[in-house]
């Protein structure tokens, strides 16, 4: 007998697991310690941000029957999730054993292999407005007639970007999608203002992520820090030229010895008459060499006891370089060199590490002018919110792709005389793959719609903290689908998976991410 969806039995089930990760939040307040407890702050904040997940897909599956269907499923996958992470560690959490068990009715049903193989082959309308199917459209041409076709030569022999996409980008206004129409961008104010960007992104990224998801990423970063606090004069310089693609930017950000942890960075600025000299090496500076300016946040304050008080943030002009390194001397006396990292996936825009030595900077490229001094730091942070929410994006295209894959696959080939897609095992793989990615799809659109908002910065995290493992089973599952072809070069497959390895390290790692900014911020609401 077919199960028929229950919203009111979804939404119970998600306030009762809501209920628990709070209490876990107030026991961690009260009892506790996010920087000695991390292992308890680390599956609160994953769980607060799978509930979170939950009661926006609650909103979808009120708009249709396949909607609450898939709902009904991502709920119980949800509390099932929050129920493995507390299992036996109730007196950590401060709950009572069986905390859970008001839910368990309604995750084993709509979890059940029987209910998850009828839902194959749905994956739900994604209900974008018309403007907004019109720039998924537009972007899903481009990636299937422009990428795709580049996609895999591009990841197998480590190969730059062609400057063809670069400019078929720039002609499509993709790096003006977040960028206000009075800086020469397309951006009005308002929900749009950063859900055109979640939607052109997952569309480039199904194309591929190398190659073209996430050549979005750094303009947008610089953008938003340059509005959050670049002068009038440097907005009016730099942002039109950031929107045309006229110039294309790299973020140098992490240093060797410094990765997530940005307010113990060395490379320094020191005043030189009209300007700054540079010196220092960042790393993991992806599209260094093809980049016209970098993003670059160096100590202005030789006091290193100021921690992030004393960094600045710059925008520093350089030549164009090509592939796996490159040299540059200024007239000024300067020198920058860059040295591709090699990397398992994510290949087309190449990571860097980059040496400056006295490189030399103008004055007024200090963000902010004089007024940037030691805020550099927390205009970068401007930029790496919307990062997080874009990386999202960039992990659901990815998964799409997996999937429509896997289940290209499963259709076509046969297994001891059947179709793949013919077994339960596979359609329940198939199913929950759909139903997470509709999921993070639409927990994107809501962050998209609402970021402005200031207590919906914070969910920019948690939108990426959920995804982004996401994409890793998702595509793990794509390729174990496909057998042994799906270790096998030939098939993109093997590409979606190293690929998606790399979605919970940049932009924030997870573990970051979850105990220094999700389970930070639930606990300060729980005092």
């Amino acid at each position: 007998m077919r199960v028929g969806p229950d919203l009111a039995a979804a939404a119970a089930a998600v306030d009762l697991a809501g209920a628990v990760v709070d209490e876990g939040v107030r026991h961690l307040a009260t009892t506790g310690d996010v920087e000695v407890d991390q292992v308890l702050a680390y599956d609160l904040a994953h769980s607060a941000a799978a509930i979170e997940n939950a009661r926006i897909v609650l909103d979808y599956g009120s708009l249709g029957e396949a909607e609450a269907r898939i709902a009904c499923a991502f709920v119980a996958d949800a509390v099932h999730g929050v129920a493995t992470r507390t299992l036996w560690r109730e007196a950590s959490w401060g709950i009572q054993p069986g905390a859970l068990d008001g839910a368990a009715g309604f995750v084993r049903g709509y979890r059940s292999p029987e209910y998850l193989a009828e839902l194959c082959g749905e994956q739900g309308s994604r209900h974008l407005d018309g403007d907004f199917e019109l720039v998924q459209d537009t972007f899903r041409r481009f990636a299937e007639d422009e990428i795709r076709p580049l996609a895999e030569e591009i990841h197998r022999r480590n190969l730059d970007i062609p400057e063809r996409i670069i400019r078929g980008l720039a002609e499509l206004g993709t790096f003006g999608v977040s960028i206000p129409e009075e800086h020469g961008g397309f951006a009005a104010s308002g929900e749009g203002e950063y859900l055109a960007m979640v939607v052109a992104t997952e569309e480039l990224s199904r194309g591929s992520l190398g190659v073209a998801g996430s050549l979005i990423t750094r303009p947008e970063i610089l953008a938003r820090a340059l509005l959050a606090g670049g002068t009038e004069e440097q907005k009016h310089d730099w942002l039109p030229l950031l929107a045309s693609g006229e110039i294309m930017d790299a973020i140098a950000v992490t240093e060797p010895d410094f990765g997530s942890d940005v307010a113990g960075l060395r490379t320094s600025a020191r005043p030189d008459g009209d300007g700054w000299r540079i010196n220092g090496v960042k790393t993991w500076c992806t599209f260094a060499a093809r980049a016209d300016v970098l993003m670059l946040l160096a100590r202005t304050d030789p006091d290193r006891s100021k921690g992030h008080r004393g960094l600045s943030l710059f925008v520093v002009p350089k030549q164009r370089g090509k592939g796996h390194g490159f040299e540059l001397i200024q007239e000024e006396g300067g020198k920058m060199e860059g040295r591709a990292i090699d990397t398992i996936g994510y290949r087309g825009m190449h990571s860097y590490e980059v040496a400056f030595d006295n490189w030399y900077v103008p004055g007024e490229n200090l963000i902010g002018g004089e007024s940037g001094q030691g805020r550099g730091f927390g205009l970068q942070m401007q930029g790496f919110e919307n990062g997080r929410l874009q990386t999202a994006a960039r992990a659901v295209g990815l998964m799409q792709a997996a999937y429509e894959a896997a289940y290209d696959y499963a259709t076509n080939r046969k297994l001891f005389g059947q179709p793949l897609l013919d077994y339960q095992l596979t359609q329940t793989k198939l199913a929950r793959m759909a139903i997470i990615i509709q999921a993070s799809r639409q927990f994107a659109y809501r962050v998209a719609s609402l970021m402005a908002t200031a207590p919906w910065r914070t969910r920019a995290a948690m939108v990426k903290a959920y995804v982004c493992p996401a994409a890793e089973w998702v595509t793990r599952e794509a390729m174990q689908i496909h057998g042994g072809m799906g270790y096998a070069e030939e098939f993109p497959v093997s590409r979606y998976f190293v690929d998606a390895r790399v979605l919970s390290i940049f932009e924030g790692a997870d573990e970051i991410l979850a105990l220094k900014v999700i389970a930070r911020h639930l606990v300060a609401n729980a005092r």
